[in-house]
C-alpha cells in the first residue's frame, strides 16, 4: 500500500513541496492498538483478528486502557496479563490517563476531581468502588482504589513506558514536538501532545503513531498514523498494522 504524503506550498518558491516524504521503514511488522478506555470485548475482538494475520507481528498498545469505559479494571487486567506472557511482544504504553490515575492515587486532594470529571468515576465503578458528590473524601477513595487494584499492578502501572521505536517509527500515546528529537521530547509532551504536533510535519524523517486525539477512521497523514477511533463511544477499536510495505488499519467489527 503506497501512503501519499501531504502537500503544503513553500513560502516564496511558487510550488507545492511535499510536507513529509521519508519512507516508512520498521525494523519489523507490528501492530498498534489505539486507546481501549475500558472497552474490553472490543479489545478481545480485535486481538482475534491480530493472532489471525498471516504472521502475527509484536502488538503495541498507545495506552489509556482505564477510565470512561465500564470494564476499566477488566481491561487493565487483561492487558497487565498479556504484557508478562509475551514481554517484548505485548508492549503497553503509558498513557494520559494512566497517569491521571497514579497522581490521584499519589495526591488524592490536588487530582481527585480532575480525574473524576474524566472518567474516574468508571474505573472507580468497575473495581466496585461508588461515589457521589459529598459521600466521601478523595483520600478515603484513592485507599479503597489503591487496595482495589494492589500494589503489583499499580508498580506496572508506574513503570510502563513512554515510547516504543522500530526503524524510523516511533510509537507514542500522544504526540511529540515536531522541533525536537525524541530523546529531548518532555513526558507531558508524549502524553498529552504538542499544539504543534499535528500542525507541522517532522523533518528528522520519523513516523509517529499515536492514540489520544479521537479521529473518525483511523488514518495516514504526512507522517503521523492516527489510531483512537474512541471505542469507549463508538463501539470501534482500531489498530494500525505497520510494515515496510506500508499501513493497513484492522478494527474489532
Amino acid at each position: 500500500m503506497k501512503i501519499l504524503s501531504h502537500l503544503f506550498r513553500a513560502k516564496g518558491s511558487g510550488q507545492a513541496k511535499p510536507a513529509f516524504d521519508a519512507p516508512l521503514a520498521p525494523d519489523r511488522p507490528f501492530c498498534a492498538i489505539g486507546d481501549i478506555h475500558g472497552s474490553l470485548p472490543a479489545l478481545e475482538a480485535l486481538l482475534s483478528k491480530i493472532e489471525s494475520l498471516p504472521q502475527v507481528p509484536p502488538v503495541i498498545c498507545l495506552g489509556d486502557y482505564m477510565d470512561r469505559g465500564e470494564q476499566s479494571a477488566q481491561a487493565l487486567t487483561r492487558l497487565w496479563a498479556l504484557a508478562k506472557e509475551f514481554g517484548e511482544d505485548f508492549v503497553c504504553l503509558k498513557g494520559n490517563h494512566e497517569q491521571m490515575c497514579l497522581d490521584f492515587l499519589e495526591n488524592p486532594e490536588e487530582g481527585g476531581e480532575f480525574w473524576l470529571r474524566h472518567g474516574g468515576l468508571q474505573t472507580l465503578a468497575s473495581y466496585g468502588i461508588g461515589h457521589r458528590p459529598g459521600q466521601a473524601s478523595h483520600r478515603v477513595l484513592r485507599d479503597k482504589l489503591a487496595d482495589a487494584m494492589g500494589p503489583d499492578l499499580l508498580d506496572w502501572l508506574a513503570g510502563l513506558p513512554l515510547s516504543w521505536q522500530s526503524g524510523n517509527v516511533v510509537v507514542v500515546h500522544a504526540g511529540l514536538d515536531p522541533a525536537l528529537p525524541l530523546a529531548a521530547q518532555r513526558p507531558s509532551v508524549l502524553m498529552w501532545g504538542h499544539p504543534e504536533f499535528e500542525k507541522t510535519p517532522r523533518r528528522d524523517g520519523l513516523w509517529v503513531v499515536h492514540g489520544h486525539t479521537i479521529v473518525p477512521e483511523p488514518q495516514v497523514v504526512a507522517g503521523r498514523i492516527a489510531t483512537d477511533t474512541g471505542a469507549y463511544a463508538t463501539g470501534r477499536l482500531s489498530a494500525a498494522h505497520v510494515s515496510m510495505d506500508g499501513v493497513t488499519f484492522l478494527t474489532n467489527l
